[in-house]
């Protein structure tokens, strides 16, 4: 049987499976709640498992409420992703999260019961060229001490490794030998749902239009849509925010950004909107092409491809430049780019991919971060009862097992107990020190 992520990703039965299959039934809107979680996406349905589950752990129970505006994951960033998780990156706390984020994968039936993942162990291999070698090899130090597993290539071992590869000014690639690869974010998504649900969180239909403050100013409520006519207020005690792409004009609803507010704080935006991302499925008649255990590849310009299943199919796409975003309107798909932006670096990285058929493609969007395009990760400075998990700028699907713990210690514990992220909070915006990480894909 195919993965269900593939499936859903079938050229003509996009929209279609999705409104049948995934139109799963919403829970009725409470009047109230203990934690409210804005986004139903994997961050979301993370933070619920996490928060339910601990809460069982410990013998009580928690109202958990998840509110998802797209029932269907129509438009979800996670679904539409290509479910890689990596340890090569730049921070700790980004290698840190994706070490614990194969864990989850290769644990993932001990955390959320009879799921199958599909996890292809296949590793990245990132190249650079002599610019960024010393970067790479930098980067590469840093995440073997931290427990990741990879290791440096020079030209020639690069071709012996990977004959079809064309080196050509090329002057090093790192390879993970170990704990990388990509899965099936579809089944991770309905994993945590499914695993929440059964721990008591409900996930209903609706998208919050607005907020409610309490005399003393604190967020108490928020205003739902349910889609069908009607508002509905939810009392919450905590809110999570993770709302993907469309976290800053949700935050902004709670007046986060307001040029008029008195606290220096809150006239700070959360600085996250929708960035649209392509992805390209070709196939290839050339001979001597990648097998089957070829690694996703990243060309030094930030063009990747990886195999995807046994037919011989590839998934490739690349960032454009900042002044190069497409419009977020839609998520119609500009095939030209293909053709004048990847395959020129494909047919060159790749001989055997200079004679390559498109078989489909689909856009999604990235929750960018215009900051820094890093995860923003905790309770929010000015609302203490208001909690974000939002910004992850396409590395986020790896990273939803390690957030939804981390959210789910600062809201039942009042501090981090696994991993330290609190430098990604929303602090780093507030005093303007930003966290570049320099090997986004």
């Amino acid at each position: 049987m195919l993965p269900l992520g593939r499936v859903l990703r079938a050229v003509g039965s996009l929209q279609q499976f999705r409104c049948l299959c995934s139109k799963a039934y919403g829970d009725a809107l409470p009047s109230s709640c203990d934690v409210l979680i804005i986004g139903g996406g994997g961050m979301g349905a993370s933070s619920a498992f996490w928060l339910t589950s601990k809460a069982r752990q410990r013998g009580k129970k928690l109202n958990v409420l998840v509110v998802e505006r797209d029932h269907g994951y129509s438009k979800a960033s996670t679904v539409l992703s290509v479910g890689g998780v990596r340890q090569q990156f730049s921070l700790a706390e980004n290698i840190q999260m994706g070490l614990y984020g194969h864990d989850f994968i290769m644990n993932s039936q001990k955390h959320l019961g009879d799921v199958d993942l599909c996890f292809q162990p296949h590793g990245y291999l990132i190249m650079a060229t002599s610019q960024g070698a010393e970067i790479l090899t930098r980067n590469s130090k840093l995440q073997n001490e931290l427990g990741a597993r990879n290791k440096l290539l020079g030209p020639e071992a690069l071709r012996k490794q990977f004959p079809w590869l064309c080196t050509d000014k090329i002057e090093l690639g790192c390879y993970g030998i170990d704990k990388e690869g990509w899965f099936d974010p579809w089944a991770l998504l309905m994993g945590f749902k499914k695993q929440a649900r059964s721990f008591g969180a409900k996930f209903a239909n609706g998208e919050v239009v607005g907020f409610e403050w309490n005399a003393a100013g604190a967020l108490s409520g928020a205003v739902v849509d349910a889609g069908d006519g009607t508002q509905h207020t939810v009392k919450f005690d905590t809110c999570v925010l993770a709302a993907g792409a469309h976290s800053g004009q949700v935050a902004s609803l709670a007046n986060i950004g307001s040029t008029q507010a008195k606290e220096a704080s809150l006239r700070v935006p959360l600085p996250v909107e929708p960035r649209k991302r392509y992805v390209y499925v070709f196939s290839t008649q050339g001979d001597n092409g990648p097998g089957l255990a070829t690694p996703l590849t990243v060309d030094p310009d930030g063009t990747y491809f990886r195999r995807d299943g046994l037919g011989g199919n590839f998934l490739c796409g690349r960032s454009p430049c900042d002044d190069e975003e497409p419009d977020c309107d839609t998520l119609d798909v500009d095939h030209g780019y293909f053709d004048t932006d990847i395959w020129p670096t494909l047919a060159n990285r790749v001989p055997c991919f200079e004679a390559v058929k498109v078989q489909s493609s689909w856009a999604g969007y990235y929750e960018h971060n215009t900051f820094d395009a890093n995860g923003i990760i905790g309770r929010h400075p000015h609302y203490s009862n208001l909690f974000i998990a939002a910004g992850f700028s396409g590395h986020g699907i790896q990273q939803t097992p390690a957030v939804g713990r981390a959210i789910s210690e600062l809201i039942l514990e009042g501090r981090l107990t696994t991993l330290d992220l609190s430098r990604m909070s929303f602090d780093r915006i507030v005093k303007q020190q930003p966290m570049f990480e320099v090997n986004i894909v």
